[in-house]
């Protein structure tokens, strides 16, 4: 893991992320990327209807499992864009991305784009803050070490080996994103669309699932269901969970200026053009809280402005590879979920292990 080596002589650091700002907007990098875009949709939508030729070309066999895998890239990908439309960075008016965000995540991801929206904001104003980021609140996994020493039971055991599990559970995750985008939308609160977002879950389940019990048989049919949610819940959980897991928590009491808070929480995956389309641009983690609007496209060209500008102001900035992320979730994930110690543990013995 790299981070730049802060400078001595530094100035404001709030006062400064007004004029690294500036340079970002006055290089056009705010600048909208329809074209690109057109270029992402027109491509997934090439893939979704190659899935769909291969789902009824290839009939009845186990070799729909690979089409069913297919499934689960192609909509995690189709994801990437509907988060993007969510951050405003695919057009200017804010109804068009919404209608866009809306038709992607909802019509053909299944999960609410409202759910999404409402949890994603308030994890962007507070990244890994404790009681303010729903993204470290307690959900199967712990966190933070207070979540950890409340679990008992089953739960305890999951949590002290939290970290070696948290692939495993992410093939559960698919699951988990819909199951709880749903709950939401009935959930006793004003919602926007709620109404529209039920009705077009519904649709689209009843399309998907109806094709797929159609024209496959029934165990074949729950097999790929199952293969499509795993791959799906472990794509999405890979791509979001290397970029804070593990740096560090904000506790509840704590003030930072905007630009520390995003920085200092957040963590790049170091790679090319191939990282920012396995990832969707979440690679460029650092650039996208700082700019959340920012087209994917400008992320890498922003990346060497924010940099510099860290070293200048003194916070540091942190990259990874992407074995050196994983690793770092891994580590981080097993060390909070150490407090979930079995209460008839002899601490003396536990510390001696550890030595």
């Amino acid at each position: 893991m790299r981070r730049t080596q802060p400078k001595t002589d530094r100035p404001n650091v709030t006062q400064s992320y007004t004029a690294v700002a500036q340079v970002v907007r006055e290089s056009g990098l705010l600048t909208r990327t329809r074209w690109f875009y057109a270029l992402v949709l027109g491509a997934l939508a090439l893939a979704l209807g190659g899935a769909a030729t291969g789902f009824i070309l290839l009939g009845d066999t186990w070799y729909q499992l690979l089409i069913a895998g297919a499934l689960g890239i192609i909509f995690t990908q189709i994801a990437f864009v509907a988060h993007e439309a969510s951050h405003r960075a695919v057009f200017t008016s804010g109804p068009h991305n919404d209608r866009l965000g809306r038709t992607l995540a909802t019509a053909l991801v299944g999960i609410s784009y409202a759910w999404w929206m409402n949890k994603h904001s308030r994890h962007h104003a507070n990244p890994n803050k404790v009681g303010k980021d729903p993204d470290i609140d307690f959900d199967t996994i712990s966190f933070t070490e207070e979540d950890a020493a409340k679990q008992k039971g089953l739960m305890a055991w999951i949590t002290r080996r939290q970290g070696y599990l948290f692939f495993p559970l992410l093939l559960l995750e698919g699951v988990n994103l819909h199951v709880t985008s749903v709950r939401t939308l009935f959930a006793r609160r004003r919602i926007e669309g709620r109404g529209l977002e039920l009705g077009l879950i519904a649709a689209r389940f009843i399309v998907y699932f109806g094709a797929i019990f159609w024209f496959l048989p029934l165990g074949m049919a729950f097999a790929f269901i199952a293969v499509q949610l795993a791959v799906f819940g472990v794509y999405m959980g890979a791509s979001f969970a290397p970029n804070h897991k593990g740096m560090p928590i904000v506790s509840a009491d704590s003030k930072l200026d905007f630009f520390s808070k995003q920085v200092l929480t957040s963590r790049n995956i170091i790679g090319g053009w191939w990282a920012t389309t396995l990832y969707g641009g979440l690679n460029h983690q650092v650039e996208h809280h700082l700019f959340p609007s920012m087209p994917r496209p400008h992320l890498a060209k922003a990346r060497r402005i924010v940099k510099e500008h860290c070293a200048t102001v003194g916070v540091p900035y942190t990259e990874a590879t992407v074995p050196e992320s994983y690793g770092i979730v891994v580590s981080y994930l097993n060390r909070v979920g150490l407090s979930a110690r079995n209460p008839f543990d002899c601490p003396m013995v536990t510390e001696y292990r550890r030595s």
